[in-house]
């Protein structure tokens, strides 16, 4: 069966989004793309909730995206992206709009044939799968900074999880990557 996890950069202060979902403090550099390479080729599908789908595709198939980090670019716009939504025309290639049954059509992803898929970002679908049983790790990375306010890892969780960390890696940026499994407490 294919894993999913979620990756998600996240601030000391515990946001995976500034206000007005602003990114802007995310800590990558050239030990990050590589990180992030070496972790791209063992997936090929990703999870959007709409809104990540929408900056994601405003900014991965552009000049400034291609530019910016080329192989990732690359890999964004030919991997399979299921969007959690109500109905819309998507504008990236490889796009398939999930509006009923989310949890169902997830959990049946997870039995086709593949590799594993990724969960970035969209902290409401993260909550609706946690809550499902489906996530299998969670890849939380930690930049060194503090954004005073935003949107909390997290938000909207009904009920306690607990999670075991199962490694830790510490970039030369200060960046920090926790993997841990969760399970509802």
């Amino acid at each position: 069966m294919r894993k999913i996890f979620l990756f998600m950069m996240v601030s000391l202060d515990g946001y995976f989004e500034g206000e007005n979902h602003d990114l802007s403090w995310h800590n990558v550099d050239a030990e990050f793309n590589d990180f992030a390479h070496k972790q791209n080729n063992g997936l090929d599908t990703i999870l959007f909730g709409r809104r990540t789908y929408e900056l994601m595709a405003g900014y991965w198939p552009t000049p400034e995206g291609m530019r910016d980090d080329t192989e990732t670019a690359k890999w964004m716009d030919t991997a399979r992206k299921v969007v959690a939504s109500e109905p819309f025309t998507p504008v990236w290639n490889n796009t398939t709009v999930v509006s009923e049954d989310v949890i169902g059509k997830i959990a049946k992803l997870k039995q086709e044939a593949g590799t594993d898929i990724v969960l970035l970002g969209s902290n409401m679908l993260c909550v609706s799968l946690m809550e499902a049983g489906l996530i299998d790790e969670f890849r939380l990375m930690y930049n060194p900074v503090a954004i005073g306010k935003g949107t909390p890892l997290f938000a909207g969780l009904s009920k306690p999880f607990k999670f075991d960390l199962l490694h830790s890696r510490a970039f030369t940026s200060g960046n920090t990557l926790l993997t841990y499994a969760g399970k509802r407490v």
